[in-house]
Parts: C-alpha cells; sequence; structure tokens
C-alpha cells in the first residue's frame, strides 16, 4: 500500500503556485493522481507509489519552484498564533511599494515635473531623467512589490518554463532599462496588489475552517451509571459512552437521546429554520444548541468522525477539489515572452548576417521591439480592472473576495440557494391567529403574550413581538412552568392555561378530529402550530412560519432575465415547508430535508448538468456545498461567520437582488478586460509591422506603450461609476 507524504507549502495561496507546484511535481510522482493540493491549508499530498519518490527529493524539487516545502506537522500554530511577518509579511512590502512609488514620483516630478515624470525619455542625460533618489526610491518599491514575485521569475527562467511571474518580471526589468522608472515601480506595485488579494482570500478561508472547528465544545459532562457527571476533554469520551448535555449547552458530540427531551437548534449543521424536538431515541449532532430540558445521550461518533467534523472535511476537501483554471494572461504568456525574445533576437542577428545589413540599425529595431515587446499594458490591464470592479463591487454591498469571483458569475447557468436566512428571514413570525371556544383573538393573544413573556425561545419571542405589534397589553402570569419539549404552563388572573404543541395537546386529551385535521393542514403547509387552553377546553392556535423575504421573489425573476436557466432550492427543513416557499418565490427545483452532505451532492450534479453553478446560503452547513460550486456565495450579516469566511463572495446587505446585479457587473467587467487587452496588443501588433517597416523609434514605442497603459488604467476606472 502506497504512503501518503504531506507537506506544508509556504508561499502558495492561488491556483497560479498549484499550477507552477504541478508542472514540477508531477513528473516525479509520475502518476498524477498520485498528487493533490489542499490550497486552504497551504498542504501538498503525494501518495508515494514509487520508493524513489522520497521526502528530500519532493523539498528539494518545490524549492526549484521559488516556494518552500516542510513536512506537514499536525500541531503546526494557527493562522491567530502565526509571527506578524508570517501573517502581513505580503501585505506590508505591497504598501511599502505603492508609498515608495507615490514619493519617487513626487520628487522626480518636482524636478522633471509632471510630463517628464510620467514618460521620460528612457536613456542618457535626458530633460526627464529621474534624480538619483527618486530613482534609489523607485528601486527600492520594485524590490518591495517584487519580493515574492523574483524567486519564481527566477525559478521561471532556470526551468525553461515561462509563467505570468516571468512574464511581470520582464515587464519591469524592459521598463527600468529604459529609463521608465514610474512605470516600472507602478507594474509591480498593481502585481503585488493583485496576489495580495489573492492571498487575503485564501487566508480569510483558512480561518473559516478555525471557526468550523470552535463550533463545537472541547469537553463532555460524562455521565456514570451512579448519575454523577465528570468533565473530560471530547476526544476522550469512546462510542457507547453515555454524556449529559444541560439547557443551553452546545452538544459536544454525535448521539442518540437515551433519556430526556428537549428542543434542539439545529440550524449550524442542517439549517432547519425552527428547533426540533428530541426525544428517546432521537439524534442529536455535535456543534447544536440544546434548549431548555436536559438530555442524556449515548455517543455514537468520535470527535473526529461527528456530522461537524465531516463539514470540516468537506470545506477542505471541495476548495482543494477547486479545478485550478490558470489564467489567460499566464498561458499566454508561456508564448508571447519566448515568442517576442527570439523575434527581437532574430531581426538584431539574421539581416547583418544573410542580407548584409547594417548591424546597428537591425540592432536598434530589435530593441524596438522589445520595448514595445515589454507587457506592461498586458500585465496592468487585468489587475486594475479587477481592482476597479472589486471597488465597485464593495460600494454596492457585495464583497468579492479576488478576481476570480468578480470573473465567475459571468458564466453562470445555475444558481442554488439555501432557505433558510437566504430566501427566507431566518427568524418565525406570525402568520394566523385561529380563536377557538368563543375566544376572541385579543383575547387569545393578551393570554399568550403574558405567558410567552417569560421565555427567550424563537417561536415565544415571535409571538411577543406579535402582541406587541398589535398594541395589546396584559396581565403578569404567575406559576409559570416550563414542560420540557412540550409547552409551558401558567396562572393569569387566577385561572390556569396551558400553552404547547400538538404533541401536548394529545397528551392533555383535549384535542378533536376536526381540531386535529385543522393543525394537521396546518403543519403539511409548512407552519409551526402552538396550541392554547385551559384545563378543560381549547382557547384557539396560532400558527407560525419563517417569513419569506419580500425581495425573494423579484430576485429570482430577475435572474431568469439575465440569462441564468436552472435555480434550485437546497434546504435541510422539511418538505412542505420548503415547496411552500419554492411556490411563492418561483424556484424551478427543490430538494428538502438535506444534510452537509446531500448539499455537497446536489451541487455537484447541477455542476455536472450545467458546468457553472453558484450556491448562496448563509450557515456552516452550506459551506462545504459553497466550495464545491464554482462560487460560493454568503448572505453577509446574517449569515454565520464560517459561512461568509468560506464564501466567494458576500451579499453585505442580505439583499439577494444584489445576485443579478452582479452578474451584470461581472459581465461588464469581462468586456471591459477584453478591450484592455485586445488594445494592448492591437497597439503592440502596429508596432511589430512598423518595426519591420522600419518606421518604428524607441522614443515612438515608449511613447506607445506609455499612453496604452495610461488608456487600459482610463478605460478600467470606468467600472467605478
Amino acid at each position: 500500500m502506497a504512503n501518503r507524504l504531506e507537506f506544508r507549502i509556504h508561499g502558495m495561496d492561488c491556483a497560479d503556485e498549484v499550477a507552477i507546484l504541478r508542472r514540477e511535481i508531477e513528473p516525479i510522482v509520475k502518476e498524477p493522481g498520485r498528487l493533490s493540493f489542499d490550497i486552504l491549508r497551504g498542504k501538498m499530498n503525494v501518495e508515494q507509489g514509487d520508493p524513489a519518490v522520497t521526502e528530500a527529493g519532493l523539498v528539494a524539487a518545490v524549492a526549484k519552484t521559488g516556494m518552500r516545502a516542510e513536512v506537514w506537522q499536525d500541531e503546526k500554530p494557527t493562522s491567530s498564533d502565526m509571527s506578524f511577518w508570517q501573517r502581513r509579511g505580503r501585505t506590508v512590502l505591497m504598501a511599502a511599494s505603492g508609498l515608495l512609488t507615490i514619493a519617487a514620483f513626487g520628487l522626480h516630478a518636482s524636478v522633471a515635473g509632471l510630463s517628464g515624470a510620467v514618460g521620460s525619455e528612457g536613456t542618457g542625460l535626458a530633460e526627464g531623467e529621474a534624480p538619483l533618489v527618486a530613482v534609489i526610491l523607485y528601486v527600492a518599491g520594485i524590490v518591495c512589490g517584487g519580493w515574492y514575485v523574483a524567486p519564481r521569475a527566477l525559478a521561471a527562467v532556470l526551468r525553461l518554463r515561462p509563467d505570468m511571474n516571468l512574464l511581470m518580471a520582464i515587464a519591469v526589468v524592459g521598463a527600468a532599462a529604459i529609463g521608465e522608472w514610474f512605470e516600472a515601480a507602478t507594474v509591480t506595485f498593481l502585481f503585488a496588489f493583485s496576489l495580495a488579494l489573492e492571498s487575503w482570500s485564501v487566508n480569510r478561508a483558512r480561518r473559516a475552517v478555525e471557526a468550523l472547528m470552535a463550533i463545537a465544545p472541547p469537553t463532555a459532562r460524562l455521565l456514570a451509571p451512579d448519575g454523577s457527571t465528570k468533565e473530560v476533554n471530547a476526544a476522550d469520551v469512546t462510542v457507547g459512552a453515555m454524556i449529559l448535555v444541560k439547557p443551553g449547552d452546545r452538544i459536544p458530540l454525535d448521539g442518540t437521546v437515551r433519556r430526556g427531551t428537549s428542543q434542539v437548534n439545529q440550524a449550524p449543521i442542517t439549517g432547519e429554520s425552527m428547533p426540533v424536538d428530541k426525544a428517546p431515541p432521537a439524534e442529536v449532532f455535535a456543534g447544536t444548541v440544546n434548549g431548555d430540558g436536559a438530555l442524556e445521550v449515548e455517543v455514537t461518533r468520535l470527535v473526529g468522525e461527528t456530522t461537524l467534523a465531516q463539514i470540516i472535511r468537506m470545506v477542505e476537501e471541495a476548495q482543494s477539489r477547486r479545478a485550478p483554471s490558470e489564467q489567460w494572461v499566464d498561458r499566454f504568456a508561456r508564448v508571447y515572452t519566448p515568442v517576442i525574445l527570439g523575434v527581437a533576437i532574430l531581426i538584431a542577428v539574421v539581416p547583418p548576417l544573410l542580407f548584409g545589413g547594417d548591424s546597428g540599425e537591425w540592432f536598434y529595431r530589435a530593441l524596438v521591439l522589445l520595448v514595445i515587446g515589454c507587457p506592461c499594458a498586458l500585465v496592468i490591464s487585468t489587475p486594475v480592472s479587477i481592482v476597479a470592479s472589486l471597488a465597485a463591487a464593495a460600494k454596492a454591498g457585495v464583497l468579492v473576495k479576488g478576481g476570480t469571483f468578480i470573473e465567475a458569475p459571468a458564466k453562470l447557468r445555475a444558481v442554488a440557494l439555501d432557505k433558510t436566512g437566504t430566501l427566507t428571514a431566518g427568524t418565525p413570525q406570525v402568520v394566523e391567529v385561529k380563536p377557538l371556544a368563543n375566544h376572541t383573538e385579543q383575547e387569545m393573544l393578551k393570554a399568550m403574550g403574558a405567558i410567552e413573556a417569560h421565555s427567550d425561545h424563537p417561536l415565544a419571542r415571535a409571538i411577543v413581538a406579535h402582541v406587541e405589534g398589535k398594541g395589546i397589553t396584559w396581565s403578569p402570569a404567575s406559576e409559570v412552568q416550563s414542560v420540557q419539549g412540550r409547552g409551558v404552563t401558567a396562572a393569569i388572573d387566577g385561572k390556569r392555561y396551558w400553552l404547547g404543541s400538538h404533541r401536548y395537546l394529545e397528551e392533555l386529551k383535549q384535542e378533536t378530529p376536526e381540531l386535529h385535521e385543522q393543525i394537521e393542514a396546518m403543519s403539511s403547509a409548512g407552519r409551526t402550530v402552538v396550541v392554547m387552553g385551559t384545563d378543560d377546553h381549547v382557547c384557539g392556535f396560532i400558527t407560525l412560519a419563517d417569513a419569506v423575504r419580500p425581495e425573494s421573489a423579484a430576485a429570482i425573476r430577475e435572474l431568469h432575465a439575465v440569462g441564468v436557466e436552472h435555480v434550485v432550492m437546497l434546504t435541510g427543513d422539511n418538505k412542505p415547508t420548503a415547496e411552500r416557499v419554492a411556490r411563492e418565490v418561483g424556484i424551478d427545483e427543490v430538494h428538502a430535508e438535506l444534510l452537509p452532505a446531500d448539499k455537497v451532492a446536489a451541487v455537484e450534479d447541477l455542476v455536472r448538468r450545467f458546468t457553472f453553478v453558484a450556491m448562496i446560503g448563509d450557515g456552516v452547513n452550506d459551506a462545504p456545498a459553497m466550495g464545491r460550486a464554482t462560487i460560493g456565495m454568503a448572505m453577509g450579516a446574517a449569515g454565520s461567520d464560517a459561512a461568509i469566511e468560506a464564501a466567494d463572495v458576500a451579499l453585505m446587505s442580505d439583499d439577494l437582488s444584489r445576485l443579478p446585479w452582479l452578474i451584470r457587473h461581472s459581465r461588464r467587467t469581462m468586456g471591459i478586460i477584453r478591450q484592455n487587452v485586445v488594445l494592448s496588443l492591437g497597439v503592440k501588433l502596429v508596432f511589430v509591422v512598423l518595426t519591420f517597416g522600419g518606421f518604428a523609434s524607441l522614443w515612438s514605442a515608449i511613447a506607445a506603450d506609455m499612453g496604452v497603459s495610461l488608456l487600459v488604467i482610463a478605460n478600467a476606472l470606468r467600472l467605478l461609476r
């Protein structure tokens, strides 16, 4: 059986770096299937099928890429324990690059004038030449911005495999060689800024895993046969052990209820909008929150095998399975860079040797080709457009975590949405009040408000809010007693009332066939029913439901209008509730009563059918499905921290209508990027033709290159409007 070699890769923060590593490691491993990467944790896994594949050999191979590998240690500190430089080094150097460039430009402009600083003459003691101090500042800015790029560019040269890092390095060296210091420093800063965005996105995802791990408590109350309890580490609890979960506690491990009744908030795992009744032999999950009753639970899974642990693993696997699509500019650079270098050499050498041309003249033409071939405008075109697009999205209340995710919405063909907190408000609201036995609605609400004012249960808070909204005041209730998992009793003005579930009504033997039929009809419509009565009769019932967001139906219609072919609901809630919401908002397909693994499977099926799929949710249970989709989106303010961290996009205003807006914005961004690329390459093509004809000069090439750079920047800034 193959041994598994695991490494932590320092400097692996994006798909580009994964592609570089694959090209270096796959020839060693020989079988691509034995090699996998987890960008989320900066991890490389190698199945050691060949004994010749050693740890030392793999570490050396990684070093050739400009990155560094070390054997994986599970006890590696979390991101919060890392040194300041490990956490902030890239950001500090990127900021320093920008500040040094600004300072150098200011000094340069004060000496040579604004036009001289923006486009100096390039060689000799020209009028626009930068003073020595400005050059030193420019160089310092280039060093800071290129600190993480230069080793990889050098590795690309040594491996004869040009990539985006080498492309940027050639642009900077070319600009600096002809004295375009401002251009060289600006290109370096913009490229460093785009890399910092990618690194930031990955670090946010890494912190998401840490947030997930913190949901389940680290300790459990182990229950002895004599009834005594002992607090122990959850990792030390074995399958079959009995644990006690007190009211209000988070459940530490998956298990089966053996004694006690309560209601458990399972939203962190299943996404259900209402707390779920638990009585023997119901299943409970680690990380969920117990209600007002004590539960004795038989453990069924170890700490590393709980549903929550599976969610954590799925988040990691989903991130690592995301196909690392190489950027177009990177692929283009593999051909473009060597072709330009090769053509320049041929221009300098072939005409003088074979056709008796003037060597000085043809060398000059080769130099012109290298200058116009220097891909400054091409390198700038995409990151500037992306930065402008990200800024515009942020102003619109949409947080997009990197350039990859601003491009993806333009291609979406299907959208999957969670229900609770995404299509709905995520909190119960009163839908209907049904008085019986000659009681009035006001009498019922007055008594319900008095009783529920003593409870913090979500249903109780919803009822009290409804009563207060009606302007109804009540007399205080006394002798309030909770009936665990069923309801509550109280006395109001000396008369005893009870309030509870359908099951409590049945236990009190006050149910009639007609009342049973009404309650069942309400329940099958996806509503929660709370019944109120006295010792001798039923006063009536009130129904509650998770209210649909006002903008949801319009947002679904707009998604179809912008070209999304299929909209699907994926929810852990019950089927009647899911179907009711789907009908209200116009969903094409519904999948209900799903666990996190089911949501992942459903998203994978959508990816197979439609290729480009978005998953939108707000809970921890949605995070694995978000990671498996083409792009994961979180409903920001209402969403859990873990879902927001794991998502690629967060709708910060909780406004689902921002999704169609983002699709349009993404398409506009892609249009401007294409315009910039065509413009920068088109000008270069024109100058290549002019160079061959001897009509282009070094100065015109410099002016054209700088002019195109400014044009693509101006075009990109249109996205800020």
